[in-house]
């Protein structure tokens, strides 16, 4: 009997938050807590999931189209896209997904589930395309976001389906280059609360798209992209009051991105600069998108005050995880301090490799 096991991660965006939706560059990584997906063929016309981290069974049959989509079923959608890619299951199939990913806390542990189901596919039932870490992800992202009509960007199926450390461009020609297969220090800390994302991720690209046409009005050549701080003042007018820090905040974090991008581009991290640079990102998407709460604040309060380099909120906002990164002695205390905090979970992890088939037998 056919039996296969994929392992897939999960992400941490370290610069570029809420920046891929106004197609700028991000910077993140995958992390070592994992989707530990295994598949044995059951010798029947069914594909039976299991998901008992969550208490959840579901059958699908093999011939089922999906001509009309649940909101949010991406185990749905993911069948359908594949479907345009000549992936067609012809057996079925028993697949248990186990996590030690939390589940939202802002680490994309849906998109690794929906990662890991593609790859799972894939393997089994092939395509018509060349299959790499890239087609996984661009069909990740077709069923998450295309299919659904979501607000999100191409992050998260990117950095979970490649790993280690990423720079994506998402404007022009989209582009993904691995920039640094590890990183030490990393600190995540779960704050307990869910994060919210499809609302505000749609509410804060609204805004955003909204100022950027306010400025093209006045200024038909502007570009965001292309526009630095010191220009800022130059647009600022043409931007209704309430959307201003929203606009200052995509500038502001687009150079933040980009300076990071030189900084982990070096052969020898400066982990002060990048904790300076993770602070000063952190506190446009407190202060200017308002996207943290209370628990949240005191978690990055207490990393700091324990040593950190540097602490930001992870995830699209409103509750969530953070991390830290913590200079090599440090790292037990500001577990310790982010719990005492508040936080319902702190640990250290590693960057990983992207989303792995550890047996096809």
């Amino acid at each position: 009997m056919k039996n296969i096991r994929i392992q897939t991660p999960a992400r941490i965006c370290l610069f570029g938050d809420h920046q891929d939706y106004l197609e700028l560059p991000v910077i993140a990584c995958a992390i070592d807590r994992f989707i530990n997906l295994t598949a044995e063929e059951n010798e029947t016309s069914e594909l039976k999931i299991l998901m008992p981290d969550i208490h959840s069974e579901r059958t699908i049959g093999i011939s089922e189209t999906f001509e009309i989509l649940e909101k949010e079923d991406y185990l749905a959608s993911a069948l359908k896209v594949l479907r345009r890619y000549d992936c067609i299951p012809n057996k079925g199939y028993t697949i248990t997904f186990k996590s030690e990913i939390p589940i939202n806390a802002g680490v994309s542990s849906s998109s690794a589930v929906v990662i890991s189901w593609i790859h799972f596919l894939l393997a089994e039932f092939g395509c018509s395309k060349e299959i790499n870490s890239e087609l996984i992800a661009k069909i990740a992202y077709e069923a998450e976001v295309l299919e659904h009509n979501s607000p999100g960007g191409k992050m998260d199926q990117f950095t979970i389906a490649i790993g280690n450390i990423i720079f994506i461009e998402t404007s022009g020609e989209f582009s993904v280059q691995k920039i640094r297969n590890q990183m030490k220090g990393l600190v995540l800390g779960e704050s307990g609360i869910p994060k919210e994302t499809i609302g505000l991720l749609g509410d804060l690209r609204g805004k955003a798209n909204e100022a950027v046409r306010h400025v093209q009005k006045q200024f038909p050549e502007f570009l965001l992209d292309e526009t630095s701080e010191n220009e800022i003042d130059t647009y600022l007018p043409s931007v209704p009051k309430d959307l201003q820090p929203i606009f200052i905040a995509a500038i502001k974090n687009h150079v933040i991105t980009q300076t990071a991008f030189l900084e982990f581009k070096k052969d020898t991290l400066d982990y002060i600069e990048i904790g300076r640079l993770m602070n000063e990102h952190h506190k446009l998407l407190k202060n200017n998108l308002k996207i943290t709460v209370p628990k949240i604040d005191a978690m990055i309060d207490a990393a700091l005050d324990a040593g950190a380099y540097g602490a930001k909120i992870i995830g699209s906002g409103g509750g969530g995880s953070i991390v830290a990164l913590s200079p090599p002695s440090k790292e037990v205390e500001i577990v310790k301090a982010i719990k005492n905090a508040g936080g319902k979970d702190a640990y250290s992890v590693e960057v990983s490799q992207g989303s792995q088939i550890l047996l096809n037998a």
